[in-house]
């Protein structure tokens, strides 16, 4: 039979078959954990939900919980839940394993939770500060208007020269 091992998942897959290993799902992703871990899950997932309008959606081993940008994801393990959570600041707390730079603005702190009473303050708290974050920002009013400004002259212009080359042709 021809075919290849995916480079990935290590999975043998026939010469002409379709194969996405990195589109999976929640429970995909959820489905081997402990009954433990499950609870820690649904209350983490219910409590990301009730901030509000966002998106949360499954990619590789990891779930995904965004805005604009991801403010925070969690990576099923067999014994705990892996939180990184996106914040503008370093936070010194028990709860964080470990701090790493992520961006210029954005510091990303890895958090394990094995237990569904572990989601509660100050976890809960950084998620919602997280959360607020990751906020699509508008431009202040005074820089769009600033930006109509500027580009109306720049398409006059744009009109003016197209108009003196066809009156000089």
């Amino acid at each position: 039979m021809a075919g290849r091992e995916c480079y990935h998942c290590k999975q043998w897959v026939e010469e002409g078959a379709a194969h996405d290993c990195w589109t999976t799902t929640e429970a995909a992703l959820t489905r081997d954990l402990s009954e433990d871990l499950q609870d820690a899950w649904e209350r983490l997932r219910e409590t990301a939900a009730a901030f509000g309008d966002q998106r949360i959606y499954a990619s590789h081993k990891s779930i995904m919980f965004s805005r604009k940008s991801c403010y925070f994801f969690v990576r099923p393990k067999t014994k705990f839940l892996e939180i990184c959570v996106f914040l503008g600041r370093a936070l010194k707390a028990p709860q964080v394993r470990r701090v790493d730079r992520s961006s210029k603005s954005k510091v990303v702190h890895v958090i394990h939770v094995t237990h569904r009473d572990q989601v509660e303050a100050p976890i809960t708290d950084w998620l919602e500060e997280a959360y607020a974050l990751s906020a699509p920002a508008a431009p202040p009013p005074a820089a769009r208007a600033a930006s109509k400004r500027t580009a109306a002259p720049g398409r006059k212009r744009a009109k003016n020269a197209r108009k003196k080359i066809r009156s000089s042709e």
